[in-house]
């Protein structure tokens, strides 16, 4: 169990969330005697976040749990110039409509997951765009540039690595880090922020606004980030096969979301309980010491106590109640994802191949032929052998569905209209 004296590190470090700080000794008795102010900024470049940053806004609600004041930084002002950290190329540039599209969409994660309001650690969003939009760039230079040294910039990871493999670097992005040091300074002195946290490619950035705070403020102020997180096979969280595990359900389906979780590899299960859900070490403890078979429910417990947190206990039971159906007991059901497809094209006959597709099962007609070939392709629970079957109005079944499937964990309804 941890040393330290504070409630939030306490439970920072026993569950895992911790790669560095700058100061932990000063950190821990700051947070022991006072009620502090900590941010995570979040950049705007689609419109919901994925699992990836998922850790970061856990670590905001276990702030505010322990009875501190989060702050959920938008980037709407960051997003214009582009993080070069743990990148090989420049960020797509997006125009101020789409930022303000997918900064509407990111607000509504962090509505779920913290209380805001106007209490001493109620949360607080703000947006980096109502200061950084307004700077003068000569004035900028003066009080806020003189203090970066460019030799220690070069150094930092998130240049230094694409200089480093000859990738280019525009001086557009090589002045985030003096953006994102000056959004902490902003900070300090609108709300007292003393600490910063975020992942462990951010550790260089917050560095720099914990140095341009000191110089210009006189104040200590604190880094904190989390580690890298990847699955025990390696692959990067956040991340699969068929795309990003987006937080909004725009995005990505309660059920879709369920499964992701649901499907975790055995050695990330403890891990995960800790990171992603509130459930009481004890029974963490208890559910990652399961072996064999049985590791399979505290996936199920995972997977529900995960959604829940983004999308509410009704609609993770639903998940789990439909994956319970769908693959426990072989039925159709209702709330599986859906797609609709006219009533026209099956009187006319809807090839086995256009329907995968159609379905997002499969991303070409070529990939369908393979997974037929291979015994993956099922209609309705029966298996599928011909790629050039036509679907109709006759495999309607009696709950008004088609049902397809592609092997034993991806299915779709299509319904006629």
């Amino acid at each position: 169990m941890s040393e330290f004296k504070s409630e939030f590190l306490k439970v920072l470090s026993d569950r895992g969330y911790i790669h560095q700080i700058s100061d932990p000794q000063g950190l821990d008795a700051l947070c022991s005697k006072e009620t502090v102010t900590a941010y995570i900024g979040f950049d705007c470049t689609a419109p919901s976040l994925h699992v990836g940053s998922l850790v970061q806004i856990m670590m905001l609600y276990w702030f505010q749990q322990t009875g501190h004041r989060p702050i959920a930084l938008m980037g709407g002002g960051t997003t214009r110039v582009g993080d070069p950290s743990g990148k090989d190329e420049s960020r797509k540039m997006l125009t101020p409509d789409l930022i303000e599209d997918n900064k509407a969409g990111i607000k509504r994660v962090f509505e779920k997951l913290l209380t805001f309001g106007d209490g001493p650690n109620d949360a607080v969003m703000l947006d980096n765009a109502d200061w950084l939009l307004s700077l003068n760039y000569v004035d900028f230079l003066r009080e806020i540039g003189r203090h970066f040294s460019v030799n220690q910039m070069i150094q930092r990871d998130s240049v230094r690595l694409r200089l480093e493999r000859e990738h280019h670097l525009s001086f557009l992005e090589f002045n985030y880090m003096l953006l994102q040091g000056y959004d902490y300074l902003e900070l300090y002195r609108r709300t007292g922020c003393r600490l910063q946290m975020g992942g462990s490619d951010q550790w260089g950035n917050i560095l720099s606004g914990t140095d341009l705070v000191r110089r210009l403020e006189s104040v200590e102020t604190f880094a904190l980030t989390s580690p890298l997180l990847t699955t025990a096979s390696g692959a990067k969280m956040g991340k699969t096969a068929d795309g990003a595990v987006w937080l909004n359900e725009e995005q990505l389906s309660v059920y879709d979301y369920w499964q992701y979780w649901r499907n975790t590899e055995d050695a990330d299960v403890g891990r995960f309980l800790k990171l992603f859900t509130v459930l009481p070490m004890p029974e963490i403890d208890r559910l990652a010491a399961l072996e064999g078979s049985e590791i399979n429910e505290a996936k199920k417990v995972l997977a529900t106590e995960a959604t829940a947190m983004l999308h509410g206990r009704e609609k993770a039971e639903g998940a789990t109640e439909t994956a319970r159906k769908a693959f426990e007991e072989g039925q159709t059901a209702a709330g599986l994802p859906t797609v609709e497809v006219s009533s026209g094209e099956l009187e006319n006959g809807l090839g086995v191949l256009t329907a995968f597709v159609l379905a997002g099962l499969c991303a070409s007609n070529g990939e369908v032929r393979r997974s037929i070939k291979g015994g993956a392709v099922k209609v309705n629970d029966l298996g599928e052998r011909d790629d050039k079957r036509l679907l109709s109005l006759q495999d309607v079944t009696a709950d008004g569905i088609i049902k397809l499937s592609l092997g034993k964990k991806k299915h779709v309804l299509l319904k006629p209209v």
